[in-house]
């Protein structure tokens, strides 16, 4: 396996320049949804973080791996219907269009679910 990528640059350079510009629309798309968040590079994939991470992304030969958790998934499966899913990825084939309002909602929902996690593990910490 090659080492872990020192950043959302160097990992995007791994890949082919046809799947190049997918990495970027998401990438941006995810920017602009998440502002608070910090870009990261966690279990050797791009990532955002607030008080956790929220969202990851990756490539592969035939897709691109959207890892917005169990939550992000299980919360808008019947929107997923129609792409290959698992516990906690959606798969977005390359010749498809990126569903970006969906890409969006997901990104909202993780980050509002760790906003509440945040704030609950704060709250216990008082008692």
């Amino acid at each position: 396996m090659n080492p872990k990528p020192s950043s959302v640059e160097e990992y995007f350079s791994r890949f082919p320049p046809e799947i190049q510009p997918k990495l970027t629309q998401i990438r941006v798309l995810l920017k602009q949804t998440l502002p608070e968040a910090e870009e990261v590079i966690s279990y050797h994939m791009p990532a955002f973080k607030t008080s956790e991470v929220l969202v990851y992304y990756a490539a592969t030969k035939s897709h691109l791996g959207f890892y917005p958790t169990s939550s992000g998934v299980s919360n808008f499966k019947e929107k997923l219907a129609g792409y290959v899913t698992s516990k906690g990825v959606i798969q977005f084939s390359y010749g498809e269009e990126l569903p970006e309002q969906l890409i969006v909602a997901i990104a909202q929902f993780r980050a509002q679910e760790a906003i509440e996690r945040a704030a609950a593990k704060k709250k216990k910490k008082l008692k």
